[in-house]
């Protein structure tokens, strides 16, 4: 049988065949990113060979951002999931501005390991093909469209509701899930400060357009245009933007912007700055999309105002409670000394934590940490007037508990119903030894030399302003000895507080996290506060760490005390006695009859110009310098004055002398009494 002659060139070449029917061939190398589209697919694309540069990017100006994040995801998961092929219909945006349904099957080449290298196939205009359904799948479309604009809407608004800075602010309006899904691609958003507009947020990175930082609100810029006009300004086209804003779009031009919406920021019929939403493949605005992009520009107004208020009363009260603070720790010879403040992380609210150090005399240091109850600035200013107070009745030299109980009444006859926390801690350098007293606070922690902490118990009475109130004034002492090296942490209960956590555990969580921590002092003090910059939290926190250091610490090398009654000369001769068998014991004798003149003298004026007794205290501290130091106390509280004598009298030279050949003296308040007291550099014991 002779076989039919078959026509020349067949089988024919498939590929007219399919542009016949508006179907295009493509080949993506997925190694090199390149995808190859023959003259039918460009034809479905609606692009010219000469727009297209091999990139599936360059595709974006034909499909619409959210078609195209829809076809990326398919593609992906079918490449991911060791698919062999996919086909998915997608609508495109061709020159005439409508919508265009087209459907793409591709076939994945994968290599031995089944990672995917290349995709063939076809793409093809299914307008057609879906008729009817095409119109009402459209109108689902826009259905669905319209709802994902609203929700987009309610999204931001409710992020917004937790906004409380204005970064907040930034942070939402930035996020990818947020007003890029309203299709647009960059963003620009300013705050109008003293007749300019300072540019405070725009994205993507790389975006940001040179000589925009700051503009005045009479320029050519359309950010600046809504801020005068306090109206929205619509860019429909790209030619619009460029005869309107001639200064700004060359570079809006490379960022490849065809239409763009500027909104006024305004709160309380003010502007407080500009929203700008820039498109890439958009052209015109319906009515729906101007009504939504208004509406969200209102609901960002009030919640950039509400973030501004949020800083500007923050920074207020900031600012008022650091005033309240020591502006700065005093040195204090034989101790190391860190503080640390950290203000509520959440809230505008302030609270009335506070520390102080306090240099006493006699090498002694008072350390005090507190917590007024509350969170605002009727917290901070208490705690500023208390701490004054818990200064002043230290200073006069009270005894701990009396200091205590004093500034207790203080607050119980203020103006509030306020009450505090407090511990006070009063530490001899020269001996180590350290009185603590608690009101209703945290007992502190102790740190040994080794970075070992343990737990401090202390006895407490009722917070301040409550024990004056019940009556109950009596604060119990307790005592401990910090050896050199050691260290005495004191701090608020924001540093170790948690929701639903027991305070136990969080003193534990402190004391290991200071076993672990750096041996300095103020790396130390950093260390500890990082739980509080981690955590935040609703209640600030103090810290103050005092570590006994013993090379420079005044250290008793002897200690000597007598009681002269007045009108007891035996009392007053052994006095004498003590202090010249003493100089000469401890090795001043080359200063004994300067030491034991002025004693004399300062023990005669106590007895003569006051009712009471006088004590004297002989001790020699040795630190830096090796010193000899001789105190009278007595009950008076009027201070010693320096005359000039007489023409034939002898009263008045007595603080003269003293003045003349004491290295230092000095008078000091002691409760309802003072101190006079001066002090002699002697050389080291001489055994002769």
């Amino acid at each position: 049988m002779t076989p039919t002659s078959l026509p020349d060139g067949w089988p024919a070449d498939p590929r007219p065949i399919l542009a016949l029917n508006r179907t295009g061939c493509f080949d993506w190398d997925l190694d090199s990113g390149l995808m190859h589209l023959d003259a039918a697919g460009l034809e479905v694309f609606d692009l010219r060979a000469d727009e297209y540069d091999g990139h599936p990017e360059s595709l974006a100006v034909r499909v619409p951002p959210i078609e195209a994040h829809r076809l990326d995801a398919y593609v992906s998961h079918a490449l991911k999931d060791g698919s062999r092929s996919y086909g998915i219909y997608f609508r495109i945006r061709p020159r005439d501005g409508g919508l265009r349904w087209t459907h793409t099957q591709g076939h994945i080449e994968r290599d031995a390991t089944g990672r995917p290298r290349r995709i063939v196939g076809i793409v093809r205009d299914a307008t057609q093909e879906l008729g009817d359904s095409t119109a009402r799948r459209e109108r689902a479309d826009e259905e669905e469209d319209r709802r994902r604009r609203t929700s987009i809407v309610q999204g931001t608004t409710a992020a917004l509701a937790h906004a409380r800075t204005v970064r907040d602010v930034i942070d939402v309006l930035k996020d990818t899930h947020g007003l890029a899904h309203l299709g647009a691609s960059n963003l620009v958003m300013g705050l109008v400060e003293a007749g300019r507009i300072r540019l405070v947020a725009e994205g993507p990175t790389g975006s940001f357009v040179p000589g925009t930082k700051f503009t005045r609100v009479d320029e050519q810029f359309p950010m600046s245009e809504v801020v005068r006009t306090l109206s929205p300004r619509f860019i429909e086209t790209a030619a619009e933007f460029a005869a309107s804003y001639p200064q700004l779009w060359p570079h809006i031009d490379e960022l490849g912007i065809t239409a763009a919406a500027y909104l006024p920021l305004i709160a309380q019929a003010k502007p407080i700055g500009a929203l700008g939403l820039l498109y890439r493949d958009k052209t015109g605005f319906t009515e729906e999309e101007r009504n939504v992009l208004v509406a969200l520009g209102s609901g960002i107004a009030q919640s950039l105002q509400r973030a501004m208020f949020y800083e500007q009363e923050k920074d207020l009260a900031q600012g008022l409670q650091q005033a309240m603070l020591p502006r700065t720790i005093p040195g204090v010879p034989g101790a190391d000394i860190a503080v640390r403040y950290r203000s509520a992380a959440l809230g505008r609210d302030i609270g009335g934590d506070w520390y102080d150090v306090i240099p006493l005399p006699g090498g002694r240091v008072g350390a005090v940490i507190g917590d007024v109850q509350g969170h605002d600035t009727h917290a901070a200013a208490v705690m500023g007037q208390l701490r004054i107070v818990l200064r002043a009745y230290a200073a006069e030299g009270h005894t701990p508990a009396t200091v205590m109980a004093r500034a207790s009444g203080f607050l119980h006859e203020l103006d509030t119903d306020r009450f505090a926390t407090c511990l006070y801690a009063e530490a001899d350098l020269s001996t180590g030894v350290v009185q603590l007293v608690r009101a209703g606070h945290i007992d502190p922690l102790l740190q040994q030399s080794d970075g070992s902490c343990r737990r401090v118990p202390v006895d407490g009475g009722l917070p301040l302003g409550l024990s004056a109130e019940f009556g109950s004034l009596e604060y119990p002492v307790s005592t401990l000895e910090l050896d050199a090296g050691q260290t005495l942490l004191l701090f608020t209960d924001g540093l170790i507080e948690e929701p639903g956590a027991d305070l136990d555990d969080g003193l534990r969580a402190l004391g290991e996290l200071a076993c672990s921590g750096p041996r300095d002092l103020q790396q130390l003090a950093d260390r500890l506060c990082s739980i509080v910059d981690e955590r935040g939290g609703d209640d600030d926190a103090a810290l103050l760490l005092l570590r006994r250091r013993l090379l420079d610490a005044p250290r008793s090398g002897g200690r000597l005390q007598q009681h002269v009654g007045p009108g007891d000369p035996e009392a007053l001769a052994e006095a004498r006695h003590m202090i010249r068998a003493a100089v000469r014991a401890w090795g001043a004798k080359d200063s004994a009859d300067e030491v034991e003149l002025v004693a004399d003298e300062i023990i005669t004026n106590a007895l003569m110009h006051t009712d009471g007794a006088a004590i004297v205290t002989l001790r020699v501290l040795t630190g830096s310098d090796r010193r000899l130091r001789v105190e009278v106390e007595d009950s008076s509280s009027a201070l010693p004055r320096r005359r000039e004598a007489g023409e034939s009298g002898v009263s008045g030279r007595g603080l003269m002398l003293v003045d003349m050949l004491a290295d230092v003296w000095g008078v000091d308040s002691r409760g309802t009494g003072k101190c006079v007291w001066c002090e002699f550099i002697v050389p080291a014991r001489d055994q002769g």
